[in-house]
């Protein structure tokens, strides 16, 4: 009996989940979970109250961490907030803080008064209503909409519920039309009016949170239009220069982002010819490091240099333009997006991966 239970493998979570370790209750047979003696011991760790993994199971792991708090729910409780976007296929959105050392609880929507929050878990009492509730891959979540409603509603900052929206929308699950239909049927509900603030600030084109929280410099510490976020740029004939992270079209300044993998080798040649193709035709051009996003006072001194050195010119003597040719498939939207075939994903967004 020892040897058995000694190497008891719990089920997976679901098939369509197959790496994720479905937490089980103490057995004292040792034959679906470990008994007492093994709970208490080094080889199993404890999720929630009277639930175990084997101590080997990566807790790490943004959707084991869900699978952990939430594999009980039943009925009318669901998983909402960043967990419910991650599990829905936001790759962006881990559930850390911005700094990417804290772990945020699971949000748990429920009416069930017995149900209490615990480490990892947080419970909510907000009512979610069928039409909002789904089983996804064995799990109760709620829609995609519902969840990033509920991450901007209770953000911590006006940022950070932009940023929730865009990541979602990054991964095609939410459009703005549908969130901003969504917020008119909770219109008394906590955060609204943040929330609604925070959606005239949306994109649907950003890649990453690093664009996001660049692109809000120019609204919510300059007081400027937002620049628009990876829109192809072309040249008058119709040839395609290049797609810049960010473009400011009143001052014709194109900004990039260059991380890790922008500093070395062919990467950074590519990079260095788009520059000159970019300065070809007329615009100023703006490469950001890490420091800059870390130093909001660097950035913000970084925009406003670069825009004074910028040609502001009309749009009848731009040499660029950012009206596509007719051969051109455009991908700015979720909409645009959601149209495409397989292929044609992977041919037009397969790119966004390496960004």
């Amino acid at each position: 009996m020892r040897a058995r239970t000694q190497h008891l493998v719990p089920p997976p979570f679901d098939p369509a989940r197959p790496t994720l370790v479905r937490p089980v209750r103490v057995d004292p047979q040792g034959r679906v979970g470990p008994t007492r003696a093994q709970s208490r011991g080094g080889r199993w760790r404890r999720t929630t109250r009277g639930y175990f993994v084997p101590a080997y199971v990566d807790s790490t792991i943004p959707e084991q961490r869900i699978v952990e708090a939430a594999h009980f729910l039943t009925g009318e409780s669901s998983v909402t907030g960043w967990a419910a976007l991650r599990w829905h296929g936001a790759e962006w959105i881990d559930g850390t803080a911005r700094a990417g050392e804290v772990e945020r609880a699971v949000r748990i929507a429920t009416t069930r008064g017995a149900m209490r929050s615990q480490p990892g878990a947080a419970v909510t009492s907000e009512y979610i209503p069928p039409r909002d509730r789904m089983v996804v891959d064995g799990l109760r979540v709620v829609t995609p909409v519902c969840a990033v409603a509920f991450e901007m509603r209770y953000a911590p900052s006006l940022a950070a519920a932009v940023r929730a929206f865009d990541m979602a929308a990054a991964a095609d699950l939410v459009s703005k039309a549908e969130l901003l239909e969504h917020f008119e049927l909770l219109y008394h509900w906590i955060g609204i009016p943040r929330a609604r603030k925070a959606a005239q600030l949306v994109d649907e084109n950003a890649w990453s949170p690093t664009e996001v929280d660049v692109r809000l410099a120019w609204p919510l510490e300059l007081g400027l239009t937002p620049p628009l976020t990876n829109r192809p740029v072309f040249d008058r004939s119709g040839r395609h220069l290049g797609t810049p992270d960010l473009i400011d079209v009143e001052a014709g300044l194109a900004i990039d982002y260059d991380g890790a993998l922008h500093l070395a080798g062919e990467r950074r040649s590519k990079d260095l010819v788009r520059e000159d193709g970019f300065r070809g035709v007329g615009l100023e051009y703006l490469t950001l490091v890490s420091a800059d996003r870390r130093d909001r006072g660097r950035l913000t001194r970084r925009i406003l240099a670069a825009r004074s050195r910028a040609p502001y010119s009309s749009p009848v003597d731009r040499a660029w333009t950012l009206e596509a040719p007719p051969w051109w498939v455009p991908t700015h939207t979720v909409d645009l997006r959601r149209r495409l075939t397989a292929d044609q994903r992977e041919r037009f967004l397969g790119y966004r991966r390496a960004s």
